[in-house]
């Protein structure tokens, strides 16, 4: 792995993988002797927490929660 001229590299697909990392996430370097270790930001969400916040308060049916549940549950 090479260092870019800007001080970037490429975190591996199989690293990312396993921390469960996905564009946009934000991540800490921590130094240790000689050795740096890449974890998941402290305040990084899942990218699952993600998609839910930034969909959360935009679905508008027009209908009240007691006619979804009715709907649901097959009642009329």
């Amino acid at each position: 792995m090479k260092l870019r001229a800007k001080g970037q590299v490429t975190i591996p697909t199989e690293v990312r993988e396993h921390l469960g990392l996905h564009e946009g996430d934000e991540v800490e370097f921590v130094i240790r002797g000689n050795v740096v270790h890449v974890v998941r930001g402290r305040n990084s969400r899942s990218q699952g927490r993600q998609v839910a916040s930034r969909l959360r308060g935009r679905g508008s049916s027009g209908m009240s929660t007691d006619q979804i549940m009715d709907l649901l549950r097959g009642e009329d």
